[in-house]
């Protein structure tokens, strides 16, 4: 029978009817492969993905593919986004028998799990140059039958072989600058100039790699001779084309997952949580380079969404929405000019639609994705209007449009909440509000933070994986630890609530006891209590959101600075050696532990205010310092009852410190030498640069 029903997943759980007798993941389904010495039809997929979809539909919801499913295998699915552990095991093992990887993730097993065969979507037919899914299921199942010594023996090599390719040593030679240049150099050569981005069709928004770009823009440079002023046009070039292409919602805010075409235009619908996450902060960090009221646009929109949307009343953020409804990818969110029309008249219509290049023939399938190619003042000029007359159209059609689109039938929400991913949104949102002065922000940073110790920790104060509608389940993973350690720090660092940087230092000594490596540096993706893997991995490529030990390198560097714990440096330290070549002959896939890297080698820059959180004199010194993009910084601070020399035990920054004259002041130290307090904004300023 079917197990799905009752499953956490909202993506298992659209499986349920299904007439594949899926089970979950765990003892059960390998006790019976065991028993009935069946091999194991794992598949893996997300809620938001499309070809899962269009697979489940075609294969699993078909009687006589699933009566052979259940008759030679026992079946087992999983969402990845629950067990990003054995997500990660099967696709090292589809990558190395396919030179490719990608979901739905189709992997048949041994009954201990070992795996020896795989690929991705399989149709029903053949066809694609690809085998129907029957076929792949009737020669595996003749194979399993007729060769099953040579199968055995291919899984074997084959889970040795990812084991050995798992196996780190540390790299003994200098961590340089020089190593920040060849990243740069290369990311460089491979830069769409036109297009903005990185590479070809498909693009992805490789927000964590723009971060390290924005790092290496920065004028206030220690290494000046290393700066790249061309870093910073490639930034906003890419944030602008992005943010103009299809590939964002111009009527709801937020970012769809990826773009299938080279100008951004084409996405797939899905918006996934930390792609807003990511994308949101780095268009933070633009403006607060550039002041570009564009780049601020985009972040309040894109958090807005998020509030809107994403948000559970209990404080914790969904997963993601999916990309398709009525069966249709992206039916929710395409347009047609009569569509259009119909809502903003004729003449409206005829400016709206020139602005966002909407025709008759469309752009994607006769329909209309939403989509800028010209500024405002050019396509007014065109029309024949003002420019404040076509904004005021245009503000008007998004309004009328948003309400209209409000009332079709939405696509899928999985509403399943992740450590991980939470955490990325809480450090945004925590910065954002900050930046922007946007008290709902904060309070969303601080609700979440709040949600996620209370609800997402167990007794013992380890972290659950994934919680929805009331019941957090699994293990938390390594990415979930760090990264919730990181929007704990921010959040510090913009409230000075001890709490949290207590919390997040917390979090970080159950990565120490559970997870690290102590032989050869690092953390392990799984808890030493976790259950047994073929393969106990260690996680460092940042693809979609940052790997567990580049946020691990990331939080320990910040607590290290702002605690003065030089252990969690060298910590830090032992992750970079790991990865030492690897970030420079392919920076795209280690943006965060490259951002990481750049703090590790920027000379030290403590600011600490100290001051009534409730004085405007210290509001304004806060303010000179939260609205600003300082890659080399921690920031700190707090009431003048709580400093003086016996708060070095705690915050060492604060220790000897205290108001100026009675008034709230601000103490600026660079690479270990502090420059006179300061309790003007102006001054503060002047130290600044």
């Amino acid at each position: 029978m079917n197990q799905l029903a009752h499953a956490t997943s909202p993506y298992l759980r659209q499986h349920a009817a299904n007439p594949v007798h899926w089970y979950e993941w765990g003892e059960a389904a390998f006790a019976r492969a065991r028993a009935e010495d069946k091999p194991i039809f794992l598949s893996i997929g997300y809620a938001a993905c499309h070809w899962c979809h269009v697979m489940a539909h075609e294969s699993f919801e078909d009687a006589a593919t699933a009566a052979f499913m259940n008759a030679h295998f026992v079946n087992i699915k999983v969402d990845r986004e629950e067990r990003p552990d054995v997500d990660a095991i099967y696709m090292d093992a589809v990558v190395a028998m396919t030179q490719h990887g990608g979901w739905p993730m189709s992997v048949f097993l041994t009954p201990t799990g070992h795996p020896f065969y795989g690929g991705t979507y399989f149709p029903p037919f053949d066809r694609y140059g690809m085998p129907s899914f029957r076929r792949v299921l009737e020669s595996i199942h003749t194979a399993w039958v007729q060769r099953r010594r040579e199968v055995e023996q291919s899984a074997g090599d084959l889970t040795a072989a990812i084991a050995r390719g798992s196996q780190l040593r540390p790299d003994p030679d200098d961590l340089s600058v020089e190593m920040l240049d060849a990243a740069f150099a290369a990311l460089y050569r491979s830069y769409d100039d036109v297009e903005g981005g990185f590479g070809s069709a498909p693009k992805f928004p490789q927000a964590m790699t723009l971060e390290f770009l924005l790092r290496r823009a920065y004028g206030i440079n220690p290494h000046a001779r290393t700066a790249h002023p061309g870093a910073l046009a490639m930034v906003t070039h890419t944030l602008r084309k992005m943010a103009n292409g299809g590939i964002y919602d111009h009527l709801g805010g937020g970012f769809h997952r990826y773009a299938t075409d080279d100008r951004w235009l084409v996405p797939h619908f899905e918006k996934m949580l930390y792609d807003n996450a990511l994308l949101a902060r780095v268009y933070l960090y633009a403006w607060q380079v550039t002041g570009d009221p564009f780049m601020q646009r985009i972040v309040e929109e894109t958090l807005d969404y998020v509030l809107r949307e994403m948000t559970d009343p209990a404080g914790g953020f969904y997963s993601s929405q999916d990309a398709d409804s009525e069966g249709e990818e992206g039916k929710f969110f395409v347009w047609t000019p009569a569509q259009i029309a119909a809502l903003l008249g004729e003449e409206d219509a005829r400016l709206f639609n020139r602005f966002y290049d909407v025709t008759p023939a469309g752009n994607w399938e006769g329909k209309n994705i939403l989509h800028v190619q010209d500024d405002l003042e050019t396509v007014a000029a065109g029309a024949g209007v003002s420019p404040d007359q076509l904004a005021a159209v245009l503000q008007r059609g998004r309004r009328l449009l948003f309400a209209a689109r409000a009332q079709r039938i939405k696509p899928g929400l999985d509403d399943k909440v992740l450590a991980a991913w939470n955490g990325l949104m809480l450090r945004t949102l925590a910065e954002a509000g900050a930046a922007l002065d946007r008290r709902d922000y904060l309070a969303a940073a601080i609700a979440n933070a709040e949600f996620l110790l209370a609800e997402m920790s167990d007794a013992r104060g380890r972290l659950h994986r994934s919680w929805q509608e009331g019941r957090a389940t699994l293990n938390a993973y390594l990415e979930d630890y760090t990264a919730v350690a990181e929007g704990l720090i921010a959040l510090y660092q913009v409230t000075f609530t001890p709490r949290w940087l207590d919390e997040a230092e917390r979090l970080l000594e159950i990565v120490h006891n559970h997870f690290w490596d102590d032989a050869q540096g690092g953390a392990f993706h799984t808890a030493d209590d976790h259950e047994t893997l073929i393969i106990r991995r260690k996680d460092f490529f940042d693809n979609a959101e940052p790997a567990g030990n580049s946020a691990y390198a990331t939080a320990a560097m910040r607590l290290g600075r702002l605690r003065d714990r030089h252990d969690l440096a060298a910590r830090a330290e032992s992750v970079f050696r790991l990865m030492r070549l690897p970030m420079i002959s392919q920076p795209a896939g280690f943006g965060h532990l490259l951002s990481a890297l750049d703090f590790y080698l920027r000379p030290s820059r403590e600011i600490v205010i100290i001051g009534d959180p409730a004085d405007a004199a210290t509001q304004a010194l806060r303010r000179q310092v939260l609205t600003r993009f300082l890659p080399d910084a921690v920031i700190s601070g707090c009431d003048p009852t709580e400093a003086g020399a016996d708060a070095g035990a705690t915050l060492p920054l604060h220790a000897g410190r205290g108001l100026i004259d009675g008034r709230p002041a601000a103490y600026v130290c660079h690479n270990m030498a502090c420059q006179l307090p300061v309790t003007t904004p102006e001054a503060l300023v002047a130290q600044l640069a």
